[in-house]
């Protein structure tokens, strides 16, 4: 399941003008218009936080974008919240249980708990942003915090006005991993593998012509990346839960799979378990699903890094499309309604970015800066080819 908005409304662009913000409809105060500003400069300015020069000599030489839909940065941060981890707000079945499992008094305990590798590898050797507490703030730049808009944004690092809803229509936009594998030496070197059924409409995939793996039907023209029998087969049998997202499971099989046989240059891994167990006010089952999430990564690093083309020249990126709601009770939700749910965060770790661990007061980053980013460990210039898509972080041009 996936949050559902088609009501009309005013999607950011780079060149919107900020009047426009202020009087469309009454529904902007004073305090977005300036929120807004912010997204604009940081879509102008690339930020000098550290992460990798830009003209630097790059080590990497593949890029893997992971995703896990609407996880809060909260619960990276802050680890889980034991206002939620009960019957009344969680639909938490034995609490005692969960707290054992994922509750520490110390923060840093807590959330290394819940997310071990991202705070055990990608914290000490990497770079991770989004810590409201700490003035790191990364946001969406859409207006509408729900998930089409927000992988969109991500994927091709525009906001498009048109894309108001979930619905599966093929995306206009060209996304980063199509543009790289329009490139010489990225030809059969790129390919996505993706949980939601919506994505191959997102990616575009009669366009965009890399091998995509879903466990639901894919537009027709697809190039559908092909997994063994059995992993098919109980892809399938287990369409039980929800309609349109499978369990991560899946989806962290085909992904090893697809770096085994394809061994591709650019990857994307979409999961997609922690909104719908969210939206289900699943607290518990949230809770575990970002635990497996950060295991299905640490085993995607681990087995790369045991393969000689991977080895120390990958970059892994992790964010997210959306953010929640506050708890005890608007964490199951997120929308345009919902403000907070326009936080997210991100990691990076690889031979090109410092170890520099958590940041603080970085400003204002945003979703859209991400397509570029992916492309700027290549050592492509995304920008160049689309010039309203938001500049790598790491710095500006």
């Amino acid at each position: 399941m996936r949050l559902r908005a088609t009501e009309p409304t005013l999607a950011m662009t780079n060149t919107i003008p900020l009047h426009t913000l202020a009087t469309h409809g009454g529904r902007f105060r004073w305090a977005a218009v300036l929120s807004r500003i912010a997204v604009v400069m940081s879509l102008f300015c690339g930020f000098g936080d550290g992460s990798v020069a830009l003209g630097a000599t790059l080590k990497t030489r593949n890029v893997v974008l992971i995703t896990t839909d609407g996880l809060r940065w909260e619960e990276v941060f802050q680890g889980a919240d034991r206002s939620v981890m009960n019957k009344e707000f969680g639909n938490v079945g034995n609490a005692d249980t969960l707290m054992k499992a994922f509750w520490r008094e110390d923060v840093n305990e807590r959330r290394a708990a819940l997310l071990p590798f991202v705070w055990g590898t990608i914290g000490k050797r990497g770079q991770l942003w989004g810590n409201r507490g700490l003035q790191s703030h990364m946001r969406v730049a859409n207006v509408h915090h729900f998930s089409y808009p927000g992988y969109s944004e991500f994927l091709t690092g525009v906001v498009d006005a048109s894309i108001d809803s979930n619905d599966k229509k093929l995306n206009a936009n060209t996304n980063v991993f199509e543009w790289l594998h329009s490139k010489p030496g990225y030809q059969g070197r790129v390919a996505a593998v993706v949980n939601w059924d919506v994505l191959p409409w997102i990616l575009n995939g009669p366009r965009s012509k890399f091998p995509i793996w879903s466990g639901f039907d894919v537009p027709e023209g697809t190039y559908r990346l092909d997994v063994p029998k059995l992993l098919s087969e109980v892809t399938e049998d287990s369409k039980t839960v929800w309609s349109g997202v499978l369990l991560d499971t899946f989806v962290n099989q085909a992904a090893k799979h697809a770096v085994r046989t394809l061994k591709p240059r650019a990857l994307y891994v979409s999961f997609g378990e922690t909104d719908d167990w969210a939206h289900e006010g699943a607290y518990e089952r949230y809770l575990r699903s970002a635990h497996h999430f950060d295991r299905y990564v640490g085993e995607l690093w681990a087995l790369m890094q045991s393969m000689p083309e991977y080895r120390d020249t990958t970059t892994f990126i992790l964010t997210t499309d959306h953010g929640r709601g506050p708890v005890p009770v608007a964490w199951k939700s997120h929308g345009a309604n919902l403000a907070e749910s326009a936080y997210i965060w991100m990691g990076v770790m690889g031979p090109d970015t410092e170890a520099l661990g958590e940041r603080s007061q970085t400003g204002v980053m945003t979703q859209s800066q991400v397509a570029s980013t992916v492309a700027h460990y290549l050592g492509e210039d995304y920008v160049k080819a689309f010039p309203r898509a938001g500049r790598p972080i790491g710095g500006g041009r």
